[in-house]
């Protein structure tokens, strides 16, 4: 006996122990995130429109001789074409999966830029508007849902990130068309600042061709042969690509012994049934979760980011910059900085966590809009230029759109498109996505008219007044989701104000169930020596 001790002892020690052991830090999987990388330019488009109407609206105001209201209807009207798009992407996305929804989106906005870029009155404009809304929509909703189904648990944050880095990159490409033709004759310069918008929807296009389908969209048609050989190759291990298979499996009705190429799945996960399971007849869970979806993305936009982006040259000529050409450069300086940080944020979702960042970021997001507001209100009333309160409103944009896109930017999409259990999340997500559009459609149709009622400082006020019942949301409503599987997000919800009392439970539970192991391995052990 006194000899088996050690070697008791030396077995087991080299055992690991889930509740005390950190796991190994798994090397970042490649082909997930070429995958990822290569769906989330989709958003481009988004962010591209979004930037390059900012400034080709101060050329279309000029050429075509529109009102403000004209004016506001064309820059926010987008975001309600774009919900259409959305809310039929889901229905789509289910039935010729995520991989030709992209191609699909592509394709429409191409359309609609070259109508833009063609357009010789309002009206004309306004249908390019409407074809390239309804592609934009499409790509919003299908980007976050296909990488949130690729991507490993450990690296889902990271890559669920893209999407809103695709924007700001896209947002600074458009920042960059106003610069590059604003020297244009005026009826020219807007045109090709808009029909320029073709050239990513046919990249993105051709790009496609490359990627694989979602897993999890093969295992709803039931081709479970094509499904493990994805997982195979976007799984960390494996290991974890069998545990993704079978928890997808049991999540699409699909019985654990089922294991040929290809299976009959039952029809109601096919989308049957989806609308009543989320509005008629759903689960405190379900509940729970489409609040947050739901909210988050109306908070992400009530904050004011479509404003300060979309009328950025507008808010540069209220604090004091009268040049066109020095109003679009700073522009251009709000897009580089939105870009440079949501750059870092994506090395700081899966290290720090969704809820921390997110609540530092709405905070911070309250302080830039006071601040900002302050600045706005002294200058509009001030009879002399004062510098300083110039610099204030100029770095207190920046000190927004930075903190912005460090949390709420990119979390709004990251969590929105991993919360939704498998059958609900097409969807879900269309839902989502559907607040955000509303939401950026009334912020930045009544933001001339808004301030012109309530003054430009008063208009930040308010938004810093939103921004602060966001923060109180998110705290009390929102429990984190880091390191969680997507099949085991739904328990996580569904006791609303109380999901802190949930997350002990699951985590008592889940040392208990190490604590067996940990009981079984050593009687194993025993009955070696």
């Amino acid at each position: 006996m006194a000899a088996g001790k050690p070697e008791k002892y030396g077995a087991t020690s080299q055992l690991p122990i889930p509740a005390f052991d950190p796991p190994k830090k798994p090397k970042k999987n490649k082909f997930a995130f070429a995958c990822s990388f290569l769906a989330s330019m989709t958003s481009i488009l988004l962010g591209y429109d979004i930037g390059v109407m900012s400034g080709a609206i101060i050329y279309i105001q000029k050429d075509l001789h529109i009102t403000d209201v004209q004016k506001e209807v064309i820059m926010g009207v987008f975001s309600l074409y774009s919900l259409i798009g959305s809310a039929m992407a889901g229905r789509t996305s289910d039935r010729i999966g995520r991989r030709y929804t992209i191609v699909f989106a592509g394709a429409i906005f191409f359309v609609g830029a070259l109508f833009m870029g063609l357009a010789t009155n309002y009206a004309f404009l306004m249908v390019g508007r409407l074809v390239a809304g309804i592609g934009v929509g499409y790509a919003l909703m299908i980007a976050p849902v296909y990488t949130a189904e690729v991507a490993p648990t450990s690296s889902r944050g990271f890559l669920l990130s893209f999407p809103e880095v695709f924007i700001n990159v896209g947002l600074l490409i458009g920042y960059a068309s106003n610069l590059a033709f604003s020297s244009l004759p005026t009826n020219l310069g807007w045109r090709f600042m808009l029909g320029i918008g073709i050239i990513p929807s046919i990249l993105l296009t051709l790009v496609v061709l490359v990627m694989p389908e979602s897993p999890r969209w093969l295992v709803m048609q039931g081709r479970l042969g094509d499904a493990k050989r994805v997982l195979d190759r976007t799984s960390d291990s494996l290991e974890e690509s069998r545990s993704r298979l079978a928890d997808i499996k049991e999540a699409a009705g699909i019985p654990d012994h089922c294991n040929d190429d290809v299976v009959s799945v039952p029809q109601r996960h096919n989308g049957d049934g989806v609308w009543r399971d989320l509005f008629l007849h759903p689960t405190p869970a379900v509940r729970h979760i489409l609040l947050c979806a739901v909210g988050i993305h109306f908070f992400q936009m009530a904050s004011g980011i479509e404003s300060v982006v979309l009328y950025s040259p507008e808010i540069f000529e209220k604090a004091g910059i009268r040049n066109d050409t020095h109003k679009l450069l700073a522009t251009m300086a709000v897009g580089f900085v939105k870009t440079v940080f949501i750059l870092v944020a994506t090395f700081l979702l899966d290290k720090i966590g969704r809820r921390p960042l997110l609540l530092t970021s709405v905070g911070g997001c309250c302080l830039c809009l006071a601040s900002l507001a302050i600045g706005l209100t002294i200058i509009e009333h001030s009879d002399q230029r004062l510098a300083w309160a110039v610099a204030l409103c100029v770095v207190s944009i920046l000190c927004y759109v930075a903190i912005f896109a460090i949390g709420l930017g990119p979390i709004t999409w990251v969590y929105s498109s991993e919360i939704f259990p498998l059958r609900l999340r097409a969807q879900g997500c269309s839902l989502a996505i559907a607040s955000n559009r509303v939401t950026s459609a009334l912020f930045s149709m009544t933001f001339i008219s808004l301030y012109k009622a309530i003054s430009i400082g008063g208009a930040f006020f308010l938004y810093a007044g939103i921004a602060v019942i966001a923060w109180v949301f998110f705290y009390t409503l929102f429990p984190e989701t880091q390191g969680r599987t997507l099949e085991e997000m739904e328990s996580l919800f569904g006791s609303f104000f109380r999901w802190r009392t949930t997350m002990r439970a699951l985590k008592e539970t889940k040392i208990d169930d190490s604590k067996g192991q940990l009981v079984q391995m050593g009687n194993g052990g025993k009955g070696q020596s």
